[in-house]
């Protein structure tokens, strides 16, 4: 998995996005509205696409999965991960010491 820079603050984003979906209706199309905005403040149209597309689905507009439903997705998964190294660990831990104690008993 790769990380990358947002090269552009949340502020900056949502200005973004807000001037798309307010000025959309002076445009010929929704896509017109994003090439202009996007030349002025130095995106590529389609980073900004995929912000209005985001937003879109944020507010209910759009189907699709919302920002929050994604982050707390990520951090369920984060934590069953984490719960199943857990478990691979005490799982070898538990067959250590039953080797360990058959051996013991073994000896005597």
């Amino acid at each position: 998995m790769s990380k990358t820079t947002n090269k552009y603050s949340p502020e900056v984003r949502e200005r973004a996005v807000r001037m798309v979906l307010d000025n959309a209706g002076q445009h010929e199309s929704g896509w017109s509205a994003i090439l202009s905005i996007s030349s002025k403040i130095g995106c590529a149209p389609q980073t900004l696409n995929e912000w209005v597309k985001k937003a879109e689905v944020d507010r209910g507009d759009r189907a699709g999965i919302t920002t929050e439903m994604a982050e707390k997705l990520k951090a369920l998964e984060r934590e069953n991960r984490e719960l199943k190294q857990a478990n691979e660990i005490l799982r070898k831990a538990s067959a250590y010491f039953a080797q360990a104690e058959l051996d013991r008993r073994s000896r005597t």
